[in-house]
């Protein structure tokens, strides 16, 4: 089946939608190597065909949207590896591109979401775990939108606004949308029950209530206890479907560049998730092409 062309925002007015899983995850698990700040950015730069393997790993598994490697990647120079604006820009049309392949050659309806990752990631120290950069909603802005132009002119099918922890940043991100007229979704990264950056999570949802590009909003990368709260609290105050991919409950220690995980592993209520509006599904760090396979099949028999 060809790469899907209908919006996804059509799809998510019919059902649940199921995104992929941690690419760092998969890639990892197929010997790549991942140190440095520039992450799966490193994979995509040395070892496209990883990435590419990657994202068929996660269709064949039932993901019907792939997120691109290109969450660390943008215009500064600690994102670009030395590279000048146009070879920038040409990464991050391999990121789109290489899903795009991936789509192609799935059986099944596919979307590829060029991943736009929060300032923080760039710094490649944590940041997006605490947000509160010290930067102006303007000056955020200016760092997001070189990077989203070149994705647009990629052609995804949607932009993954992802791991955002502060309301400031969903601020810059949305004026850079509106200007673009981008089909996006919006997911924060959020902690016992409010932002990292420490805000109340109906104030950060309530800014993209109005904003028809953003066709989703919700969570991703936070434990999964903290997806429900969260999810009620968009859904009261956006009307918008919500979208869930939560990590499996650990810790990252940007000090050590590690993951601690949890004693036990941690619950997914999907069925409760679902129930609260959650119609675009998935993993984010440490979830691999197993679990999503298991997700798949959980949405089947609850949609």
């Amino acid at each position: 089946m060809p790469r899907a062309t209908r919006p996804l925002a059509e799809a998510l007015a019919r059902g649940p939608v199921v995104l992929d899983g941690g690419l760092s995850n998969q890639l990892t698990a197929q010997g790549c190597d991942l140190s440095g700040g520039m992450w799966t950015g490193r994979v995509l730069d040395e070892r496209p065909d990883q990435v590419e393997a990657a994202h068929a790993a996660f269709a064949r598994a039932g993901a019907e949207v792939l997120i691109t490697a290109s969450y660390q990647i943008g215009h500064d120079p600690r994102a670009a590896a030395g590279r000048d604006r146009a070879g920038t820009a040409a990464l991050l049309h391999r990121s789109v591109a290489l899903a795009a392949r991936a789509a192609e050659a799935a059986d099944h309806e596919v979307w590829v979401a060029a991943s736009v990752g929060p300032y923080g990631a760039v710094l490649a120290d944590g940041s997006e775990y605490r947000g509160r950069y010290g930067l102006s909603v303007r000056r955020l802005a200016a760092f997001h939108r070189p990077r989203i132009e070149a994705l647009l002119a990629a052609g995804p099918d949607v932009l993954a606004v992802e791991t955002v922890p502060d309301p400031d940043e969903a601020e810059a991100l949305l004026t850079v949308l509106a200007e673009t007229g981008a089909p996006a979704w919006l997911g924060y990264t959020v902690a016992g029950g409010r932002t990292r950056s420490g805000h109340p999570l109906r104030e950060a949802f309530a800014l993209a209530a109005g904003s028809p590009q953003v066709l989703a909003v919700g969570v991703n990368c936070c434990d999964p206890a903290d997806v429900l709260p969260a999810l009620e609290a968009a859904a009261a105050v956006t009307g918008k479907p919500l979208l869930a991919y939560p990590n499996d409950g650990s810790v990252w220690d940007a000090a050590t560049a590690t993951w601690t995980s949890p004693g036990t592993a941690a619950p997914w209520p999907v069925a409760a998730w679902y129930g609260a509006g959650a119609r675009l599904l998935g993993g984010c760090c440490r979830i691999g092409s197993d679990r999503i396979e298991r997700l798949a099949r959980e949405l089947r028999t609850i949609a």
